[in-house]
């Protein structure tokens, strides 16, 4: 998350070295183990929405970094906000998103605010923490004096593993940047309104052995060492339950890759074993497919969702995403593995692929495997310059990338044969889904208004409405977001989904 807010590496887990220092200072040791996975998981629904924050402020990663230098609720922070409307736009379309953002856009914003702190809870079910953790995560974005999100609890009705961590979590960006002094004159100019009082005067008295040393060791052993419940241990499935829940919430960030981090998996293991690798590379194969794009948070939607061509600087901040995705995983032991295979998803054969321009030469038949993989879910997904390729497409395109010498001929066509070992036919939706309202559905998560659903589906705007409004009925979404999760926890998000086995 720290590179979706502009931060560098290890500030989540900085705050959540604070945030416990704090517990300490106050005696709340039965609080522990809530505040530990409170911390870590405050931010984690933040990018869900990115397509729309980039949409009305340009860059989505620079407005999310501003919370930190102002006070969302206060005028200089509506004021820099106003400030980025249309970012990087022609004069005329900014004056356009401003008059937009004026009349819709602003209460827009609250309800994306108020969805960070749903989807955060969401996550955290999904990883089977307790439910206090999930209440506390659910309430990380109220604030004390009951103007925040969504603003329905103030004072001490929120959570106490919520009020620390969201005071953690400011003057950690104040400490590293500005020092003690800072980081307190941030939570004195905050108390009150954001922040519980007396944990800032309690900050305050303790602000030596709170701040000590934070910014010099490594803070990912210190988050470990600290953990609350034995240092607990995910084995077997629970990884890869635990890593296909984080990849299903990276995913979320563009409407263009739901459920492409899943899929890749799913394919990348067949191909393995249509290959005859080993059982355990084909484990770790899958595992590398659920995390290949964690660096995608790293880049701004502003890039990701651009129709047209990219320019030289956005270029390269894409060629850096599968570093950011290594730099992510290889902290751990156990994750070290995926790290080096990941981040060859985009090398190619000849060196033209990035981040590192590796050739044939370095390249593993789990890397190819992995590449074509990455590839063909990609043909067979939108994206904001194309529609989706259907199956005959994507293989020419696949073959033609082989044939120049940049992908596996051989992977590629035992890809070809997994992807038709592996695609199935649909029989029944969720939640009494009509097969008419799962395609609503899944225009809807991605991006589409209801007046270009008509259009695609070729039917009317009043119908889609009608159709969006039972959808909403039987499902519990309410919006984009919601609507995206919805389908990649359903399995609903793939282009090929009503198609029968090849």
């Amino acid at each position: 998350m720290d590179l979706g807010f502009d931060q560098p590496m290890e500030h989540v887990l900085r705050q959540t070295v604070i945030a416990m220092r704090l517990a300490e200072r106050l005696g709340a040791d039965d609080l522990r183990s809530t505040l530990y996975y409170t911390s870590l998981l405050v931010d984690v629904g933040c990018h869900a929405d990115a397509h729309e924050q980039a949409k009305w402020f340009g860059d989505d990663i620079a407005l999310r970094a501003g919370k930190y230098r102002h006070d969302l609720r206060g005028l200089r922070g509506l004021a820099s906000g106003v400030a980025m409307l249309g970012s990087s736009q022609p004069p005329l379309h900014r004056v356009r998103v401003g008059l937009a953002f004026a009349t819709v856009g602003h209460r827009e914003l609250d309800r994306m605010i108020e969805g960070h702190a749903r989807l955060a809870r969401s996550l955290a079910e999904r990883l089977g923490l307790d439910p206090d953790t999930c209440d506390a995560v659910s309430a990380s974005y109220e604030r004390w004096d009951g103007r925040g999100w969504p603003g329905r609890l103030r004072g001490e009705q929120i959570p106490l593993a919520s009020r620390l961590a969201q005071l953690a979590e400011h003057v950690e960006v104040a400490h590293r940047l500005g020092g003690t002094r800072a980081a307190l004159a941030l939570a004195r100019s905050r108390a009150g309104t954001q922040f519980d009082p007396s944990l800032v005067a309690s900050l305050a008295a303790h602000a030596e052995v709170i701040f000590a040393g934070v910014d010099r060791a490594r803070s990912w052993d210190r988050v470990i060492e600290s953990e609350p419940e034995l240092r607990r241990r995910l084995v077997g499935p629970e990884v890869d339950l635990a890593l296909g829940a984080v990849a299903d919430f990276v995913d979320l960030k563009s409407p263009y890759t739901l459920g492409h981090s899943r899929q890749v998996a799913e394919l990348a293991g067949a191909t393995g074993r249509v290959l005859g690798l080993p059982d355990q590379e084909v484990v770790t194969l899958r595992r590398a497919g659920l995390v290949h794009d964690f660096g995608r948070l790293g880049v701004s939607n502003g890039i990701w969702d651009k129709p047209g061509p990219v320019g030289t600087g956005e270029w390269e901040r894409i060629r850096l995403y599968p570093y950011f995705t290594e730099r992510m995983l290889v902290q751990s032991a156990t994750l070290a593995p995926l790290a080096a295979l990941a981040v060859q998803h985009r090398e190619r054969l000849d060196g033209s692929g990035y981040p590192r321009g590796t050739g044939a030469v370095s390249l593993t038949v789990a890397s190819r495997v992995l590449a074509v993989a990455d590839s063909y879910r990609t043909f067979r997904e939108p994206r904001p310059h194309r529609p989706a390729l259907g199956p005959e497409a994507a293989t020419t395109r696949l073959r033609a990338e082989a044939r120049a010498g940049r992908l596996d001929a051989d992977v590629v066509e035992a890809l070809l044969s997994a992807a038709g070992q592996t695609t199935v036919r649909r029989h029944s939706a969720p939640a009494g889904l009509s097969p008419r309202e799962v395609q609503v559905l899944q225009l809807i998560a991605r991006g589409l208004s209801s007046r270009e659903i008509a259009g695609r589906l070729t039917i009317s705007p009043k119908t889609v409405r009608n159709h969006t409004e039972h959808i909403y009925a039987k499902t519990g979404i309410v919006n984009r977001v919601t609507a995206s999760l919805y389908a990649t926890e359903h399995g609903l998000t793939s282009a090929d989904l009503d198609e029968e086995p090849a």
